[in-house]
């Protein structure tokens, strides 16, 4: 049970401190879980703390690959919305 931190990472540095096991390292060209001391803060936090501060969707997937904070899920804004609203804009 470990999450990662993939392509898309902005390196704010929003998630490295917060991390109650430090498994969060300043890599380049992005940050890097280190598997082995990522815990998902069980014991410490009921959410992984990564997960809530990061403010770049879909970066932080578990070990299914699945996105922890998925594409809309800061915004609101649907994906499907979103490319129709640019859709649009572009049309104009």
């Amino acid at each position: 049970m470990a999450l990662k931190i993939i392509e898309g990472c902005v390196n704010c540095w929003s998630c490295e401190p917060l991390c109650p096991s430090q498994a969060i390292l300043a890599a380049q060209p992005h940050f890097v879980v280190v598997q082995s001391a990522c815990n998902e803060c069980l014991g410490d936090y009921d959410d992984p703390q990564c997960v809530s501060i990061c403010p770049v969707e879909g970066v932080i997937v578990n070990e299914q690959n699945e996105a922890m904070n998925p594409p809309g899920s800061l915004t609101g804004i649907s994906p499907a919305r979103w490319a129709a609203v640019k859709a649009e804009i572009t049309a104009r």
